[in-house]
């Protein structure tokens, strides 16, 4: 008998290289069904990119018509006749207004989003909360020309106080200077807009809340921290990625809305210094108002318009990708 193989005091053998697990796609490899599925996603995929390059291509190629036959600046110019000769439009006014709007419409609806997400998943009771959600969920299903006639007919009317307001006490700034007239001014755009827009930012921001590991919050409340303070630091860093995904969400609705802004604003060419001014305009608004009446090089100059909103909208979200990407390392859902 070899006592070798049994001496207590020999070294342990070395050990070897570890085996790795199987992975998904070496599991997927052998499963029909688990290629067909990677197939259909790969191929979704790359079905939507060149939907994407199509729809650019073919803005690029009627823009790129429209600005050959333009005689001014196609980005700074402050007027749009495409009837005449030679043709003179530009997206300067369109720019503005569409940008100004976005912003006012993000600074309102923002915070009272995240604030009614909050209030529904860790304040509110349930048989409060959940009555709460379904009039939010109703809210966004509510079509955009509705929002239209509401805007036009309700909110219009009621926003002379406001406008008074405004004007008696930040008036002297001349963003917040009005002159009488009817508030069709991109101010009203803008709460328009925060209004359509604050259900879509609340449902995501609802659901990403609701996703916050329970270990964490009982941890907070264990080291004495009050509601607030639980929000504050387990909440709200866990959700950050979530509330900038559902804020981007919604600024794209505020960017590309158009009957809604087309009822409640009186479109004119010129930029005002105060919001509270009628006038401006945006490139939806003016593509929707414009487009059945317009010529060939009509169309194809709303087309233009509507490229550059295109880039816009391109560049608002691979900022906003940019930003969570950045931020992931901080966020809740990686700790």
């Amino acid at each position: 008998m070899d006592i070798s193989t049994h001496n207590p005091e020999a070294p342990p053998p070395a050990p070897g290289p570890p085996v790795a697990a199987p992975t998904s796609a070496s599991r997927g490899a052998t499963r029909p069904g688990d290629r067909i599925f990677l197939g259909l996603s790969r191929g979704s995929g790359i079905f939507l990119l060149v939907i994407m390059a199509a729809i650019a291509a073919f803005l690029t190629y009627r823009a790129a018509n429209a600005i050959s036959k333009d005689h001014t600046n196609f980005l700074t110019t402050f007027e749009w006749n495409t009837n005449l000769e030679p043709a003179s439009f530009g997206i300067a006014v369109l720019a503005f207004g569409t940008v100004v709007s976005a912003i006012i419409a993000m600074a309102l609806a923002v915070p009272v989003s995240v604030g009614i997400a909050l209030f529904i998943t860790h304040y509110a009771p349930r048989r409060l909360g959940g009555p709460i959600a379904f009039v939010v969920d109703l809210l966004a299903a509510v079509p955009s020309i509705v929002y239209g006639l509401w805007g036009a007919l309700v909110l219009v009317p009621h926003m002379d106080g406001l406008f008074g307001w405004l004007d008696h006490y930040f008036g002297w700034t001349g963003v917040f200077e009005w002159q009488g007239g009817a508030p069709r001014s991109m101010l009203t755009v803008g709460v328009l807009l925060a209004i359509m827009i604050l259900p879509i930012i609340t449902n995501v921001s609802r659901e990403v809340f609701r996703q916050v590991p329970q270990m964490h919050e009982e941890a907070a409340l264990a080291l004495g921290a009050t509601r607030w303070e639980v929000i504050r630091m387990s909440v709200l860093p866990f959700g950050r990625s979530g509330v900038i995904s559902a804020s981007m969400l919604g600024l794209g609705r505020a960017l590309g809305e158009t009957m809604a802004v087309a009822t409640v604003l009186s479109p004119t060419f010129e930029i005002n210094a105060s919001l509270l001014d009628p006038g401006g305009g945006t490139f939806a608004q003016n593509i929707a108002s414009k487009f059945s009446e317009a010529t060939p090089l009509g169309q194809d100059a709303l087309i233009a318009s509507g490229l550059v909103l295109f880039v816009i909208t391109l560049l608002v979200n691979g900022a906003a990708r940019m930003i969570i990407n950045r931020r992931k390392e901080y966020s809740g859902a990686n700790a």
